[in-house]
């Protein structure tokens, strides 16, 4: 639950924060319409400084909220052998990857697991969970950090946020022409908004939004591909496969938060109509186009 309110209690400060910024610049005047016509240049500057606004915003608390909703405590200093080893591989596989050393953090779930998340390459987490140390041999382990290094290097939080900044301005531009329209054509409203327009806008967001949802996490299973890739680079192919393998194994469902299952290593299960909404490619996928590449 305490995870879940700082989670809220932040989106909820976002758009406090951005309201007041818009409202400043007078940009929301295109809210409080006094004829028939949308102006449709403020609407799309308010849908730009919303969408990408909250979605930047977000990626750069991103490692602040990943560590309070999980409960991860960083590694400061190694306090016994499996931390040494953690921070020591991890070091290795950054320099490889040309990027400077992540935080390095744990958090305890008896979920096979582990995520990367940060405003940059170069200001990145890695988060890793106690199930995973457990639960996996030294080299698939080091596959499962390289796969999670490989996301950093390749920026995939960033394109990410970027990507969720479009589609975030298109749900929030169209949703709100879509209201417009039907308070002045359905329910002939000339002057201002009436409750049409927010209830028609309302609607008309949560339709997009899982539509625009869809397209955002065709991006993130594409990425899984190439982390896999950069994963049997710095580890070793048979490493690589052999952690997917593990983690078809388990039994359980990965346990994050939602807000973070596209960053973990396996992500959650789907079928028919739900895989287009899967963070993750199904893991013998993975391990069929690793295999491939040899």
């Amino acid at each position: 639950m305490k995870r879940v309110f700082l989670f809220l209690l932040t989106n909820i400060a976002i758009v406090l924060v951005l309201s007041i910024t818009l409202r400043l610049l007078g940009v929301e005047r295109i809210l409080d319409q006094s004829g028939a016509g949308l102006d449709l240049n403020a609407l799309l500057i308010f849908a730009a400084l919303f969408g990408f606004g909250g979605s930047f915003i977000s990626l750069l608390i991103s490692k602040w909220m990943a560590k309070r909703m999980i409960g991860a405590k960083p590694i400061t200093q190694a306090r016994n052998a499996t931390e040494q080893w953690l921070l020591a591989t991890i070091g290795q596989q950054a320099n490889q990857a040309g990027i400077a050393m992540p935080e390095v953090a744990i958090y305890d779930s008896p979920d096979i697991n582990a995520f990367a998340t940060g405003p940059s390459r170069n200001n990145a987490l890695v988060a890793v969970s106690t199930g995973l140390l457990n639960a996996m041999k030294r080299d698939e382990a080091e596959a499962v950090l390289g796969h999670e290094i490989t996301h950093v290097a390749n920026g995939d939080m960033v394109t990410l946020a970027l990507i969720q900044g479009v589609v975030n301005t298109f749900v929030i531009f169209f949703s709100r022409v879509i209201g417009h329209t039907i308070d002045r054509v359905v329910f002939k409203n000339e002057r201002g908004h009436g409750p049409a327009f927010w209830v028609s806008t309302i609607v008309a967001e949560l339709v997009l939004g899982i539509l625009a949802s869809i397209i955002v996490m065709w991006f993130s299973r594409q990425r899984e591909f190439r982390a896999d890739s950069g994963g049997a680079r710095l580890a070793g192919r048979s490493s690589m496969i052999a952690a997917l393998r593990r983690l078809q194994q388990a039994h359980e469902q990965p346990h994050l938060p939602e807000q973070l299952a596209a960053f973990g290593i396996s992500g959650r299960m789907g079928h028919g109509l739900s895989r287009l909404f899967m963070s993750h490619p199904p893991l013998a996928e993975r391990i069929i186009a690793l295999q491939a590449q040899g």
